[in-house]
């Protein structure tokens, strides 16, 4: 892939007079993490690649309200999302495409509840169409061969039951898909989700994301594949605390698509 990727505001093209079919919703880990950066760049040279007519709100784009949901707030979660929403209905937005699993969630799930209503997809749903409908190709390519475990998001799958779409990507990139103990409807969570993400541990033996790292490691993969820039940062913690970040890769879907023969 070249280094070059465009990027549009809803905002540039709506002076335009343009509308993009689908609005990509960054979310908070993918605009400032550093890690999380690498998966959002790597999603947008996909839709780049695929000729995906679609942008980004940029600055107009603030946190979907989920921590704060998630932690107890009610009240800023709803001033986060009314905002939100006012924007989005400004701009006439029918359809949102999001790498994070909590936007995901919170837009499909909460924001019709307060007023906004739109199809909300998860990046491995919407790189799944790309495949099926021909807008982009796999021909095996560099992970050929290559066992990978895919870790399911909790609110990707257990509370939206998207399963497959992510498991056909890997498939399509001929590896081998290997599923740990605990995978699908029993899943279990990286030790981010409910806002764990920003708070200290309670009192335990062990770290969740530990545990489910282990549980990873118990299948002797390649890659770790995520979905969710949370559980990309708790499984890259939990492979470096075994201590085998040498041997073990942890990367998002779209990066394995991005990179598989560098589109």
């Amino acid at each position: 892939m070249s280094n070059t990727i465009h990027v549009p505001t809803m905002a540039s093209l709506f002076a335009e007079g343009k509308q993009p079919e689908v609005l990509f919703w960054v979310g908070c880990a993918g605009s400032f993490d550093d890690r999380a950066k690498k998966i959002t760049k790597a999603f947008v040279k996909i839709l780049n690649k695929a000729n995906v007519s679609f942008a980004v709100l940029g600055t107009e784009e603030s946190c979907t309200g989920d921590p704060a949901k998630r932690s107890g707030n009610e009240f800023l979660f709803q001033m986060q999302a009314v905002t939100n929403i006012e924007v989005l209905n400004a701009y006439d937005v029918k359809k949102i495409v999001t790498t994070c699993p909590h936007c995901f969630n919170t837009l499909k799930n909460e924001y019709p509840g307060l007023g906004g209503t739109y199809e909300v997809v998860h990046h491995t749903q919407f790189l799944k169409d790309l495949l099926d409908t021909g807008k982009i190709t796999i021909e095996g390519g560099k992970f050929t061969g290559k066992r990978i475990t895919f870790h399911d998001p909790c609110y990707l799958g257990r509370a939206n039951n998207v399963y497959e779409a992510p498991r056909d990507l890997i498939r399509k990139l001929d590896a081998e898909l290997v599923e740990m103990k605990s995978c699908k409807s029993r899943g279990l969570c990286c030790g981010a989700g409910g806002a764990q993400m920003f708070k200290e541990a309670e009192k335990g033996d062990k770290e969740v994301n530990i545990e489910r790292t282990e549980q990873a490691i118990e299948v002797q993969p390649d890659i770790i594949a995520a979905g969710c820039p949370f559980c990309n940062t708790m499984m890259t913690d939990g492979v470096k605390g075994k201590e085998k970040e040498n041997t073990i890769a942890v990367m998002d879907i779209a990066e394995l698509i991005a990179n598989a023969d560098d589109l």
